[in-house]
C-alpha cells in the first residue's frame, strides 16, 4: 500500500465455545463500525472503491490455523483485502465451563486487529 488514509483498531473476544475466528471477526468488526469514510472515494484511483486496498493485521493467541481467514475478509464489503496473523491476542479464564456453549475448556479468546485502509 502505497498511500494509507486509516488505521482503525479493535478487539474481540469468543468468551464460549474457544473459535479464534468468531473473536477475529468480532474485532475487525469492531475496527471498521464507528467510521465513515465520505471523502475517500474522491482520492482513490478511478473514484472507485474496488481500488481501495485494506491490510488485516490480527493478533490472535492460539494455532493461526484455527482461523477462517475468508470469514474474516468477509467482514470487509469493499476493496482488495489482505490479512497478516501473528502470534499476540490473548487467552484468559471464564471461570466456567458451559457445554451448552459448546466450551471444550474456560477460556475466552481475545484477538486484537489493526485495519489499514488507503491504495
Amino acid at each position: 500500500m502505497d498511500n494509507l488514509f486509516f488505521i482503525e483498531i479493535g478487539m474481540g473476544c469468543d468468551l464460549h465455545g474457544q473459535n479464534v475466528t468468531k473473536a477475529a471477526v468480532r474485532a475487525v468488526q469492531n475496527a471498521i463500525h464507528h467510521n465513515s469514510m465520505p471523502g475517500l472515494r474522491s482520492v482513490l484511483p478511478g473514484g472507485t472503491l474496488d481500488n481501495m486496498k485494506v491490510h488485516v493485521k490480527l493478533a490472535v493467541p492460539c494455532d493461526k490455523e484455527l482461523l477462517d481467514v475468508e470469514q474474516v475478509k468477509a467482514v470487509l464489503p469493499y476493496g482488495q483485502v489482505t490479512v497478516e496473523i501473528m502470534d499476540g491476542g490473548m487467552m484468559t479464564t471464564s471461570g466456567v465451563v458451559l457445554p451448552d456453549k459448546d466450551d471444550k475448556n474456560d477460556l475466552i479468546y481475545i484477538v486484537n486487529a489493526s485495519v489499514e485502509v488507503g491504495y
